[in-house]
């Protein structure tokens, strides 16, 4: 069974840090093109960060650019999402997406809150 397993969220003052993990199983995790997204009550899901299969291509929403930073480790199956600097705007459930093969499809994770506020 394919999954991804997302932890690492919680509630923090503005100006604190978080790191996220999303452990993936039952896919190719090497070659699997890696993204975190997050979402809001009301708005649609927002792309957030992502990064290729070898770790050689990242792109980052304007708005966390500079704050955030996507990274893999592939020997552990596992992708992070280092977030610094966090803003109250930045509260929202964030997920993991995989977009894997060997049957090319996409996964999420059941998504961790996190939660900026003092």
């Amino acid at each position: 069974q394919s999954q991804l397993v997302e932890s690492g969220g919680g509630l923090v003052q503005p100006g604190g840090s978080l790191r996220l993990s999303c452990a993936g199983s039952g896919f190719t995790f090497s070659t699997a093109m890696m993204r975190w997204y997050r979402q809001t009550p009301g708005k649609e899901r927002e792309l957030v960060a992502g990064m290729t299969s070898a770790g050689g291509v990242t792109n980052y929403a304007d708005s966390v650019k500079g704050r955030f930073t996507i990274s893999r480790d592939n020997a552990k199956n596992t992708v992070y999402l280092q977030m610094n600097s966090l803003k109250p705007d930045d509260t929202a459930v964030y997920y993991c997406n995989a977009f894997a093969g060997p049957i090319w499809k996409n996964y999420w994770g059941q998504g961790t809150q996190v939660t900026v506020s003092s």
